[in-house]
């Protein structure tokens, strides 16, 4: 049945929704239970899934369309020239957005000959990585932050672990380590910078 010069069902329908039941399977498998694990961070969960999202529709309508190579290519060029007026996004989470577009474009480009074995083990692949740096301990993502303590006497490095203690119980962070700053003795204080791993937090997870 056509209508308005369209079909009104086409064949690629079903073979959209599989895929893009397949794409949110595997995004949520990175977003939710690999980097939101780590991180425990929201600030950029639902940039992640609705970039993703709207990459794989993109790029499985535009496959099938009739576009010339110039005008494809300027059409990802405006894509690209679009950016998030906000902070300047940190390095891991960079990474991470990378890794949800290639899903999505993968996922909605692969065609008949890529066999769908080969397509789930390249989602997996892409899965699978990040979840096994996230678990090696030199990689994992340490957290900063710098407090003025104003207990000079427990500076000192014999009493090292009472300070951490006292801090722990003052900022409620499981804290990894801390690094001294400078030494105000006029108002005895000293900078301190605290370091902390987010999935040592113990946050309550998402609902």
């Amino acid at each position: 049945m056509i209508l308005f010069d369209s079909p009104l069902y086409d064949p690629d329908f079903v073979k959209m929704l599989v895929r893009f039941g397949i794409n949110l399977a595997f995004l949520t498998l990175i977003v939710r239970f690999i980097y939101y694990k780590n991180s425990r961070s929201k600030d950029y969960l639902f940039t992640y899934y609705m970039l993703s999202v709207v990459v794989f529709f993109i790029c499985f309508t535009l496959k099938k369309l009739e576009l010339e190579l110039g005008m494809a290519l300027g059409l990802f060029a405006i894509f690209g020239v679009l950016r998030y007026r906000t902070d300047t996004m940190p390095v891991r989470e960079m990474s991470y957005l990378f890794v949800v577009i290639g899903v999505a474009v993968i996922n909605s480009l692969a065609n008949r000959k890529v066999s769908w074995a080969e397509l789930m083990f390249t989602n997996c692949a892409i899965t699978a990585f990040p979840a096994v740096l996230e678990s090696l301990s030199f990689l994992r993502q340490e957290h900063r932050q710098e407090v003025l303590y104003e207990r000079i006497d427990l500076i000192r490095s014999d009493r090292q672990e009472e300070m951490i203690a006292d801090l722990q119980q003052r900022t409620g962070l499981k804290i990894s380590r801390v690094e001294r700053g400078r030494i105000n003795l006029l108002d005895d204080t000293i900078a301190i910078i605290v370091f902390y791993y987010p999935h040592e937090q113990g946050q309550a997870p998402i609902e």
